[in-house]
């Protein structure tokens, strides 16, 4: 729905609840918290709009609401001013009057990413939806508005598609592996074949790559030297690891009561394990910002199902399933409120979650 509440995180404590004001059909497709603020995208109801809107931490009381567009949103925020990715452009708002700061404009469907106070904009013809290549960045610090252009190699274009963005690094992904690019001058630092980027650790200044036969590696941003690594097989049944965070890579395994665990890449183990999580559990990233992992903190959040709801049955609580149900151990997670795959041949009831929960958890 429209509506979005604003939790203490230390304690859990609901702080408020706001219902956003949109036209019948619109929909949040993302929220993520700022300092003093909370940014949440809405989707018109024929998905070719979004509207921003900017809501007071603490209160949980409308800002501002800004034009974004459908695959961009807030890229920076506080309680002073947001910067929004626009349909056509990046624009900067002060949000005690909604006036524009600064704009800069950009060719329409773009990919971007963000790097600390960079934003690196993709410049090839089409955009995200076309096939044409990726010639030149823009470059734009978010707090000034100043901007460069980095161009691609003499003689080439980035190999592939604009991935990540990490201390000064861009990485582009494409079906050979991934290219690293200086974000200073635009020439190549390095490669890696048969990978696929993850993620940064900013902390630890590592940029992670799933690597062929499926482990996981840190490696130097500027030279590519890899760091540490966890192997694909080391916690059996696992459902993948999501972020690094100081060193400790998190992850999950799936089933009824699996636990979350800790890896550390230092001491090359596991250090740290929350059992007991009800099924289905997922991390909850809405944003694709790394909403629910906090970027330059050791916070995650972990979505968690404490009951489920079986359409045209019993609700279920995490001990057990209600007759004719099926558990989904052993699957891909599901988000609550989508349906459950189930792991037999044989169909069964969907399952719904009728009372999702957010875990925190330290890395």
């Amino acid at each position: 729905g429209l509506t979005v509440t604003g939790y203490q995180l230390s304690n859990g404590a609901q702080l408020w609840q706001a219902t956003l004001s949109a036209p019948a059909g619109s929909a949040i497709s993302s929220v993520r918290a700022w300092p003093g603020v909370v940014t949440a995208g809405v989707v018109a109801p024929d998905g070719r709009a979004r509207t921003e809107v900017v809501l007071d931490s603490a209160s949980g009381a409308g800002l501002r609401q800004y034009p974004a567009a459908v695959f961009g949103g807030a890229v920076a925020a506080s309680a002073a001013t947001t910067v929004v990715v626009g349909p056509a452009g990046v624009t900067s708002y002060a949000n005690a009057s909604g006036k524009v700061r600064w704009q800069r404009k950009t060719g329409a469907g773009q990919s971007w990413r963000a790097d600390g106070g960079m934003l690196y904009v993709a410049e090839s013809a089409g955009g995200y939806l076309g096939s044409a290549p990726v010639t030149s960045l823009r470059v734009i610090n978010l707090g000034s508005g100043a901007e460069r252009t980095l161009r691609s190699p003499p003689g080439r274009t980035f190999a592939g598609t604009l991935a990540l963005a990490a201390d000064g690094v861009v990485l582009f992904t494409s079906a050979a592996g991934v290219t690293a690019y200086s974000g200073s001058t635009g020439g190549m630092l390095w490669s890696v074949s048969s990978a696929v980027p993850e993620g940064a650790d900013s902390a630890a200044q590592l940029v992670y790559l799933t690597v062929a036969g499926g482990a996981l590696v840190g490696v130097d941003p500027l030279t590519g030297t890899v760091r540490g690594s966890v192997s694909g097989a080391t916690a059996g049944g696992s459902a993948g690891i999501y972020v690094v965070r100081g060193k400790v890579a998190l992850g999950l395994d799936s089933g009824q009561g699996g636990e979350a665990w800790g890896y550390s890449m230092a001491a090359a183990r596991v250090i740290w394990t929350a059992s007991g999580l009800p099924w289905p559990h997922y991390f909850s990233d809405l944003s694709g910002l790394g909403g629910s992992a906090d970027e330059s903190g050791t916070t995650v959040v972990v979505a968690i199902c404490a009951k489920q709801a079986v359409p045209g049955g019993t609700p279920t609580t995490s001990a057990g399933t209600s007759p004719g149900s099926s558990t989904a151990s052993g699957s891909p997670a599901t988000p609550a409120g989508a349906t459950s795959a189930s792991p037999s041949p044989t169909a069964a009831p969907a399952q719904l979650c009728a009372v999702p929960e957010l875990v925190a958890l330290n890395v």
